[in-house]
Parts: structure tokens; sequence; C-alpha cells
């Protein structure tokens, strides 16, 4: 399928910053799955810095901002051909080893409620994919989708207390109850083709990647009780959305910092 990006990120500061610098996470994976046809990053009165591609297989690139300015633009937008491989991330290179993903994060600490969820989704399971599907499907069960609820720094934890989250809650719960029952996992952000008149987004998609033995990272989205397929663009991972995040830096400056997301997915056409 031939999938097209618009991604706009817009800082507005209330005076003006002195400095910027940006470390950008928003190139499209290179695996079997997807092929880019055409991809642009911007940054608006920006200097391009050094890129490079880390362990994990992510292109990195950083940016710089001088002032004075009140507004900095940061935008991604090209097109990418995605092929359903069932959620298999495969023909990924990276050189970081899955047990690396066992670490713990704040937002991926194992509590009792959930070391139980994931006790009780594997009780009964016959392999270890059909375990990561039963993982998949208890927290999709015990955390029903809610935008504006949670924030930014809401841990797994919270999240499953509440009963309540967003993608990003969905994607921490996942790695947290795989991790405790030693089956590494890692946070993956990215978009989701999910309307096909192109209305935009609060924001980016996310979900979890769990290892699988021989088979090797697969992607599970609890959140659409599915693993990813040819609508989704994987961009990059982490150990939770912080690490992840397409975007972090630094701003220099007396004002305050306000920040506008639009994402609009689109079918397109070669």
């Amino acid at each position: 399928m031939i999938v097209s990006v618009s991604h706009r990120s817009v800082y507005r500061y209330d005076a003006p910053l002195r400095l910027a610098v940006q470390s950008l996470r928003l190139t499209p994976s290179h695996f079997d799955g997807q092929k880019v046809l055409s991809w642009e990053i911007s940054v608006e009165g920006g200097t391009r810095g050094g890129a490079f591609r880390d362990g994990a297989g992510d292109w990195i690139e950083s940016w710089s901002v001088r002032g004075p300015a009140d507004r900095v633009e940061v935008a991604a937008t090209g097109t990418v051909d995605t092929t359903d491989l069932a959620g298999m991330l495969r023909g990924h290179r990276e050189t970081v080893h899955p047990l690396v993903y066992l670490r713990e994060t704040p937002a991926t600490m194992i509590d009792t409620a959930l070391a139980d969820l994931a006790a009780g989704a594997a009780r009964g399971a016959t392999s270890p994919l059909d375990t990561c599907h039963a993982l998949s499907n208890a927290v999709r069960a015990a955390i029903a989708y809610r935008p504006g609820v949670t924030g930014a720094h809401t841990s797994a934890a919270e999240a499953l207390a509440l009963g309540e989250g967003v993608c990003q809650d969905h994607a921490h719960a996942l790695i947290a109850a795989a991790r405790s029952l030693d089956i590494p996992g890692r946070y993956v952000s990215g978009y989701l083709l999910a309307d096909q008149d192109g209305k935009e987004h609060e924001a980016a998609h996310a979900w979890a990647e769990l290892w699988v033995g021989e088979l090797g990272w697969i992607g599970f989205d609890p959140a659409n009780a599915c693993c990813p397929n040819d609508l989704y663009i994987r961009i990059g991972s982490g150990f939770s959305a912080q690490d992840a995040a397409p975007i972090r830096g630094i701003a220099s400056g007396p004002g305050a910092e306000a920040l506008d997301v639009t994402v609009a997915v689109t079918a397109g056409q070669q």
C-alpha cells in the first residue's frame, strides 16, 4: 500500500528563544515491510547538523535554530510503500541485543497488578507467540481507549489502575507485562492510516514490539487489537515513549513554550 504522511509540530514561545537544539527521529525504518518512496524533514529557520543510524537501526538527525525566534516548525512529509508482514520486523538491521530491552524504566515499572495480569494471560498459552498475543489482548481488555485521561508521564501501572488511556499507555503496559515474564519488549513510534479521508490525528501512533524467540521482533498494537500491517509506518523504537520520541531537544530563552501537533496520514498513489 502507498501511504502518505504530513507531520507538523509547531513550537511557539511567548518570548523569543535564543537557541534551540533538536534530535529528530522522524525517518521511516528500513525493513522488508516498508520502502521509502520520498521523505523530507525541514525545520523552520534551522540548520541541519550531524546524522547517524543508532544501534537500534533508527535514523537520527540533529538540527539547531538560532534566535531570536518566537516560532519553530518541524515538518516531516513523504510517501512510503508498505507491505503486510503480520507484525514481523523482517530485514531490519540493528546491533542492540534483545535482552537489553528487559531494562526497567519509570514508565514500565512492574507492580503486582501488572504481574498478575501477565500471569493470568499467559496461563494456558501453548507457545511464546501465543503468550504474546494473550498479553496484548489482556492489556486491551484492561485499559479502555479514552483520550485525555492520562498524560505524557503516566506509567503503565497508573494506566492499569485507572483502566483507561491511549496508545502510549497500552504500549507501556504491554512492555511491562511482557517483561514480567522475561520477554523483551520495546516502545515503537510511527503512523497509522486510520482514516481514508486524511483526517488529522492528535498525534502519531504508538505500539509495542516483543521478542518472540526465533521469529524475532513482532509488533503488537493493543489499542487496535492487531499486529501492525500495511496501514502502519514504523519510525523508531526505544525503552519507553520518552526514549522513542520523534522530537527531543532543548530551547534556551526566557519564554514559555507551547506545542501544536498535526498528523495527516492518507492512502496515496505512486
